[in-house]
């Protein structure tokens, strides 16, 4: 029995002590180097340390130097010059769940981390302190550097290195989210069930400041309780529409209430200055929203997208599930001013204004308007009814070389003008009537022409046509059909105008000189898909002191 007992006491003398010898060696650069192999081999990771740290005052803490851990053949997802790992009883079960892991002076970047895989420890408490977090391919592409922290637990899985349930805080120098960086952020929350709740969000974020509250459901739906921004000053390369992709990538966004205040936007082709916003009660789905109870407030020094520009624009609007009440529109446009009212419906998808008001505008046409008139509308606008218009002192230009014309001084009004029909412009119902104290058409002047008309289904029917030219006056009807053709009909009549007045306008040079009276009779289609002078036929009488002439033209041709 003595021998027994001296045996087993041997052998646990000689266990305790390889384990010293093991404590120590493992403590040396060497151990270190063995230890790193070890996991190396013997796993689908690899891992590298220099040196491997214990103290007895500290006992339940180990202490790894220049830490890497990543997928074998792949670069690190973790380097840190210090890892402090705690230890817990629960380690007996489960060795590679500890009670804390802290992170010191490293850098994690998720693209390194190879996709439906996920890190194969865990903690009752993740700590960061002065780390660096890269994560390029998520949704929002994020860089945040001096980040400090912690998460309570932290239980990674597979394409979500937070885990399902957990809270956090976490704060970084900076971070960069979709391009758009952020000084001094926090972010306080939690995580249930893989749902994100960001109790408190603040950040100095492009020179300006934000704070908020959000959260994210399991399915990707973010919900904006309260979003603050104050005196920002962004810059971006990107054009106004891939600006707001990241509202379009998500499968919805619902904004309780969104604050803008003296923000300023500036993209490659487009900007908005001095922006002060309020909406509250949207959700966004793609391209689409819906709201219940709710407004948009926004007002400006300047809006800009291309060559389209707007000068302190008033928007106040209500939203609902009808649509949209636009109970206030005015901008100053062109060195003039617009205001209007009105409604969009989201069953018919009608832009309804009970009044628009034009005036002073100085508005050259761009060069393919004609173009832009035949394009197809949206699919969210079907139609466009103006109840009432009205139009004071402006000055229209076309510069376009074929047919370049001038209105100075245009002056009207239009009632129940309905210029969009099953998603096409046009003039297909109402009443307007226009006029001008000068106009150009094709180097030909006239002084106040006038334009009544009226439009149904079937026609647009022009009562009245004149203006003055020389020391005559020129007067006229016509008559536009509502079909693809759109065949037109045209009566013009002059007194002493000049004979060859309608030399810049299609007809042929007459060998006449002096003033006239002419009569011109025309026939011919004004389809959109073919040039209108070879479906014109006509007649022209003219009758000057010595003579006259009659002609008539065939296919746009003089016989």
């Amino acid at each position: 029995m003595k021998f027994l007992g001296k045996f087993f006491l041997t052998l646990l003398l000689l266990i305790l002590l390889a384990l010293v010898v093991l404590y120590v060696l493992l403590q040396t650069q060497w151990g270190a180097g063995w230890f790193s192999r070890w996991v190396s081999d013997k796993t689908a990771w690899h891992l590298s340390l220099s040196k491997i740290e214990h103290d007895f005052s500290s006992p339940s803490h180990i202490i790894l130097d220049d830490f890497s851990f990543g997928h074998d053949g792949q670069p690190a997802v973790l380097v840190a010059k210090r890892v402090d790992l705690g230890l817990a009883l629960v380690q007996f079960s489960d060795p590679l769940h500890f009670n804390s892991i802290e992170i010191r002076d490293g850098e994690i970047n998720l693209a390194n981390q190879a996709p439906d895989t996920t890190l194969p420890i865990q903690a009752n408490r993740l700590q960061l302190n002065n780390v660096r977090i890269e994560n390029p391919h998520s949704a929002l592409p994020m860089t945040a550097q001096r980040v400090n922290g912690g998460l309570l637990p932290w239980k990674p899985l597979p394409n979500d290195v937070l885990g399902s349930d957990a809270q956090f805080q976490i704060s970084a120098g900076t971070l960069t989210l979709d391009g758009v960086p952020g000084n001094n952020v926090l972010l306080q929350g939690s995580i249930k069930q893989r749902r994100l709740v960001l109790s408190n969000i603040g950040a100095d974020l492009a020179r300006g400041s934000m704070t908020g509250n959000a959260e994210r459901d399991a399915q990707g739906n973010w919900k904006i309780d309260q979003l603050r921004l104050n005196d920002i000053r962004l810059q971006t390369h990107q054009n106004l529409s891939d600006f707001l992709n990241p509202l379009r990538d998500v499968p919805s966004v619902s904004i309780n209430r969104l604050d803008m205040t003296d923000a300023r936007l500036q993209g490659p082709d487009w900007a908005v200055t001095d922006l002060d916003l309020t909406l509250k009660n949207v959700t966004l789905r793609g391209d689409d929203w819906e709201s219940d109870g709710g407004s948009l407030s926004m007002n400006a020094g300047n809006f800009i997208n291309g060559g389209f520009e707007l000068n302190d624009p008033i928007v106040n609007a209500d939203l609902s599930a009808q649509g949209i009440a636009l109970t206030q529109f005015s901008s100053r446009w062109v060195n003039g001013v617009v205001r209007a009212s009105g409604n969009w419906s989201r069953s018919n998808k009608r832009l309804t204004l009970d009044e628009l008001a034009i005036a002073g505008l100085e508005y050259t046409l761009p060069q393919n308007w004609r173009e832009r008139w035949q394009q197809t509308l949206p699919d969210w606008l079907d139609s466009v009814l103006i109840t009432r218009a009205t139009a004071n002192r402006n000055l229209i230009i076309d510069i376009n070389p074929a047919f370049p014309f001038q209105m100075t001084s245009l002056d009207g009004s239009a009632d129940n003008l309905l210029l969009a029909r099953q998603h096409q412009w046009g003039i297909w119902a109402g009443k307007a009537s226009f006029n001008a104290a000068e106009a150009t058409f094709n180097r030909t002047d006239l002084r106040h022409p006038s334009i009544a008309l009226n439009a149904n289904d079937q026609q647009i029917q022009v009562t009245e046509l004149s203006a003055f030219n020389g020391s005559g006056l020129l007067e006229g009807s016509a008559t536009v059909g509502q079909d693809a053709q759109r065949p037109l009909t045209l009566n013009l009549k002059g007194q002493a105008v000049p004979a060859n007045v309608l030399g810049n306008w299609g007809w042929p040079t007459l060998q006449l000189s002096g003033n006239s009276n002419l009569q011109l009779q025309v026939k011919g289609s004004l389809n959109a898909s073919a040039p209108l002078r070879p479906s014109v036929d006509g007649t022209l009488s003219v009758t000057t002191d010595a003579q006259s002439v009659q002609q008539t033209m065939r296919g746009g041709q003089v016989q």
